[in-house]
């Protein structure tokens, strides 16, 4: 009982001071300026929740009862009673919350059925602040104790309030926004309900139109993006396969090279694949410019446009088609071939029948990235994409040019979304109820059977021309930056890193006189924020889903990978809607960046950890609940230190992605807050080439110091195995021994 107390009363302290010492309101000069704390408590503004009930906000007094309610609990003794007492002030303050936020905005109510009801009110409320926010996870927790003390989870408090805080973050960052999106579609520019907006871009023909079919012009820009992406995909998946089988089934030489490659596009910023190609076949381009001094061809236009587009697509996502098919490729059971040869197939019938089908959910896998990933492109389309635009981009230019129809891009968005769920959706489909094992307990030789002549042939004729092409591809990127002009004046200069990076010492101390240095370090910070943050939200998951049981487990594991499937330009034009009017206002700011980067990148961490945690045995769990540990302190002592490798790889992902990240990222910076990737972009609209490309070199040479620098901080996983043989020399009685010696 104390134990219970002990706890209760630390998240109603947490409670007081979010009614009584934090503003309940946002501060628009940012609440870590600490500026309010001149104001505060007189001022309205910054004043705390108790004060704003006391000056007429008479709703913010229903979330107040309910805190008082809980803090009664303490003198509740029965443990089933308290319990749901708990349960239930935790659940009402959650939904008194989010009610009040929802229905009360900036001019008083947001809904009509709440002006019918109450009548009009004199003012309204500004968005949620430090009070607010801290008041709603005090409500979650109250909530989750009281799950415990009923016996959810055998009791086991921080468990259940991590799952608690998991799903409510979950819904707050992913859900809300996705929906606030659907509920855009069919609103006026004053909030207020329109589906003219929805019913006049949804039949559009610039959309839907199959001229292309019928010798027309173009098709619309959803079956342009559509059959770019089947096309990335297919060639993605077939280059990666091809890359895989080297690696894996013959006897390259330059194996280790092969998978140098795949790291590079990784560690790039996404629309810098298509910067160097158009440096190479632009109308300046070395090719271009060559094929025309040689065969007198005119340089022409045709990099600009979908073929364009599908080759820096197909040069980005091949390695990770790659990653996810090698180990594919390396899982399927040589006995199986051995058996189909022992049967008389040849090589080619052996493969087509016995080896590719066993493949069939790293393909699929493959394939769903490829699909995905060239679904939410941003960068390449927009640098690359001329006059034939896809939907990342048709949405981007409907949200900042010069139309101006938010109805339009959340319709965008939403044919976006359905074309990607619908492909993470028929991918589960088909794998569903059917068993891919080949590795089970049998021994075999360990070799694999050799590639048929043909396809060995093949696998090579498309594998060695392409690495190529990927060096020359990353060799402009690397010259382009010391170039004057490229194609114009090619004098090796240093100007342009000069004027992205340059430093001057100004009355004793460093001048960052740059052009580059104020977004480059406004990446680093949000970026080696929101890693951690992003790799601990990631492993918790994880833990939970690997170690735990409870309802809903499969459709919380569900809804947490499906946030994989929503493209980049979606969660960027969701949160635009979601979080820049009330209950939750926080467009501008660092802190909307750093939750996209989380809830975006998590699912990763998710499945690095998931499949670390399925390795180590439940024993060492319970090994250390027996020895009276809880679960936080066993997953700190224990479980942790065994992760690892996990904690790397979802630590150098997210700090990746957070620093090469365009889709979501374009919609979301600000003047304040302006990240590399968006930079550059402006760079490469204004045609300073140069700059952008030594902008993207430096970022390419950080990440890399940065991931060696992650692997050293974490370290490596020692598993000590005793040597068998001294161990029992050590335990063998010294007299026995001289027995057996004799």
């Amino acid at each position: 009982m104390e134990h219970r107390n002990r706890r209760l009363n630390i998240v109603l302290a947490l409670g007081l001071a979010a009614f009584l010492l934090l503003p309940w309101y946002r501060i628009e000069g940012g609440f870590f300026g600490l500026g309010w704390l001149a104001d505060f408590p007189g001022d309205a503004s910054v004043s705390p929740g108790l004060m704003q009930i006391a000056n007429g906000r008479w709703w913010l007094a229903a979330p107040a009862l309910m805190l008082i309610l809980a803090g009664a609990c303490r003198f509740v003794g029965d443990a089933q009673s308290r319990g749901a007492l708990l349960a239930w002030t935790g659940a009402l303050g959650i939904v008194f919350l989010a009610l009040q936020g929802l229905a009360i905005g900036f001019t008083g109510w947001t809904w009509t059925i709440s002006e019918t009801l109450f009548g009009t009110l004199a003012d309204g409320q500004p968005s949620m602040g430090a009070g607010a926010v801290l008041s709603a996870l005090v409500f979650v927790l109250i909530f989750s104790f009281g799950l415990a003390e009923r016996g959810v989870m055998k009791g086991d408090a921080f468990v259940v309030s991590a799952i608690s805080l998991l799903v409510f973050l979950v819904a707050v960052f992913v859900f809300y926004p996705v929906g606030s999106m659907l509920v855009g579609a069919f609103q006026d520019f004053d909030g207020s309900f329109n589906p003219d907006g929805f019913t006049r871009n949804i039949v559009d023909p610039s959309i839907w139109s199959l001229d292309c079919v019928i010798g027309g012009a173009r098709c619309g820009v959803a079956w342009r993006t559509f059959w770019l992406a089947i096309m990335t995909a297919s060639g993605s998946t077939i280059l990666g396969l091809a890359f895989a089988l080297v690696a894996t089934r013959t006897g390259f030489r330059y194996k280790k090279s092969l998978r140098l490659l795949t790291v590079l596009p990784i560690i790039t910023p996404p629309f810098v694949v298509g910067l160097a190609l158009t440096l190479l076949f632009g109308r300046s381009g070395v090719a271009t410019q060559a094929m025309s001094a040689l065969l007198g061809i005119e340089p022409g236009r045709w990099l600009y446009g979908l073929t364009g587009i599908w080759i820096a697509q197909v040069l980005s996502f091949t390695p990770i088609s790659f990653l996810v098919l090698i180990g594919v490729v390396e899982g399927v059971s040589p006995s199986m071939e051995e058996a189909s040869q022992t049967l008389r197939a040849d090589r080619w019938r052996t493969f087509w029948r016995v080896s590719l089908p066993s493949m069939k959910p790293g393909l699929a896998n493959a394939f769903l990235i490829g699909f995905i990933e060239s679904m939410a492109d941003f960068g390449n389309p927009l640098v690359l994409g001329g006059s034939h635009g896809v939907l990342s981009t048709e949405i981007f230019f409907a949200v900042v040019g010069s139309q101006n129809d938010p109805s339009r891009a959340a319709v965008l968005a939403i044919i976006l979304l359905s074309f990607t769920l619908a492909a993470f959706l028929a991918q589960r489909l088909w794998l569903s109820g059917k068993n891919f094992s080949t590795v089970t307990g049998k021994g075999d030789s360990g070799v694999h059977a050799a590639l048929p002549r043909s396809v060995s042939v093949g696998v090579h004729a498309l594998v060695i021309p392409w690495a190529l092409f990927t060096l020359v591809v990353y060799g402009m990127i690397l010259v382009g930056g010391f170039v004057k002009t490229w194609g114009l004046d090619n004098t090796l200069t240093l100007e342009h890193y000069i004027q992205a990076f340059s430093i001057e010492f100004r009355d004793g101390a460093i001048a960052w006189t740059g052009v580059a240095w104020n977004s480059f370090w406004t990446t680093m910070e949000i970026a080696l924020v929101s890693a951690p943050l992003t790799a601990a939200v990631g492993l918790l998951t994880a833990y939970l889903i690997v170690r735990q049981k409870f309802a809903g487990r499969e459709l919380f594991e569900f809804a947490l990978m499906m946030s994989f499937a929503i493209p980049g330009t979606v969660i960027g034009i969701s949160y635009i809607m979601a979080f820049n009017l009330p209950p939750l206002e926080m467009t501008g700011s660092a802190l909307i960046l750093i939750a996209c980067f989380v809830f975006r990148n998590m699912p990763v961490g998710v499945r690095g950890g998931v499949a670390a945690m399925s390795q180590l045995d439940r024993s060492l769990d319970e090994a250390s609940l027996t020895l009276r540990a809880d679960s936080f302190r066993t997953i700190r002592k224990v479980i942790l230190p065994l992760l690892r490798p996990a904690i790397t790889a979802a630590l150098v992902y997210s700090f990746v992605r957070a620093i090469t990240s365009i889709s979501a990222v374009i919609f979301l910076v600000s003047a304040e807050y302006n990240m590399a990737t968006s930079y550059i972009v402006g760079l490469v609209e204004n045609g300073e080439y140069g700059v952008a490309i030594a902008y993207s070199s430096m970022l390419i040479l950080v990440m890399i110091a940065v991931i060696a620098g992650f692997q050293f901080l974490v370290g490596e996983r020692r598993l000590r195995r005793e040597n068998r043989v001294q161990s029992l020399a050590a335990t063998t009685p010294a007299s026995l021994r001289q027995e057996k010696t004799a």
